[in-house]
């Protein structure tokens, strides 16, 4: 994705039309990677964000509707999570762009990371077992990948917070935290088709992937993917205590997961899920940077 940074780096400013794009790429007022910035806002400026994705999103969210309608009566009629995935595999080969794929795959790779990161800094928490999903190709996501995210970020809060009752455990403040887990290049993905067919953006694909989810799971499986993704919240908190910043936390506005949201709205807090993140793991790149500075 490095043509598109310097797609970015090289625009000219003008004046009297200036870009919208070119202005939060230069925006350094939260910590982002500039590869994924500009993956994210090329693919934010594309024509499908802004005429597929209106139609899309209405399409969606009225199918969520009317698919939580029917899972009132039949919730556990349908539970195939392998083809739930085989189907978002070919969706994300055969139609969505490559800067989309490279968002979802980092998605995946930096959310591992910043877990592990979390534990590495517990004194205490070392035997709490983790379950690294870090994709390299699109192909992996048919390993139940997006499942697996989720009930990830379950396990490692309930296990995490079970050892710090049974072991009197704490979460604070590190003068020095261990950083190992926190990768600052770049992530060597394989290359991601980009045929004639992979037009469709981020924002557009999650709305139309979202009552697909919806209809392969359980309701009760559903229901608990849609509520991980304000889990964002507890987990800012852990590593912005760690980093003493909790300043930080203005870009986490997925809002705390004990209010739940209504499911209709989960491909834009998705999104959210995403951008969280992506500043996240930058804010931990940067700490990492900075104590090497020191040192």
């Amino acid at each position: 994705m490095l043509h598109k940074r310097e797609y970015y780096e090289k625009m000219v400013n003008e004046p009297r039309n200036p870009s919208h794009w070119h202005a939060l790429y230069l925006d350094k007022s939260v910590p982002f990677n500039p590869d994924a910035k500009a993956a994210f806002l090329y693919d934010s400026s594309s024509k499908s964000r802004q005429f597929l994705y209106p139609v899309a999103k209405v399409f969606a969210r009225l199918s969520i509707v009317l698919m939580q309608l029917f899972k009132i009566i039949i919730p556990n009629l349908i539970n195939a999570p392998k083809l739930l995935h085989k189907c978002l595999y070919l969706g994300m080969k055969y139609f969505i762009t490559p800067e989309a794929n490279f968002v979802i795959l980092r998605h995946f790779y930096l959310g591992s990371e910043v877990l592990r990161f979390i534990k590495d800094n517990v004194d205490g928490a070392q035997d709490i077992p983790m379950n690294p999903l870090k994709p390299l190709s699109v192909n992996e996501v048919k390993d139940n990948l997006f499942l697996e995210h989720d009930l990830n970020l379950y396990n490692f809060i309930i296990n995490l917070n079970v050892s710090i009752a049974e072991k009197g455990l704490q979460i604070v403040k590190k003068e020095n935290p261990d950083f190992t887990a926190i990768s600052e290049g770049e992530i060597p993905f394989e290359n991601f088709r980009d045929g004639w067919t992979n037009f469709i953006d981020l924002g557009t694909a999650i709305e139309l992937f979202t009552p697909v989810y919806q209809f392969y799971l359980t309701d009760n499986d559903f229901w608990r993917a849609t509520n991980s993704l304000q889990l964002d919240e507890v987990i800012g908190i852990y590593a912005s205590t760690i980093m003493d910043c909790p300043e930080k936390l203005t870009a986490l506005n997925n809002k705390h997961p004990m209010i739940p949201l209504p499911t209709a709205g989960a491909a834009f807090r998705l999104l959210l899920h995403g951008f969280s993140t992506e500043v996240l793991h930058a804010m931990l790149v940067q700490g990492k940077l900075a104590q090497k500075n020191e040192n």
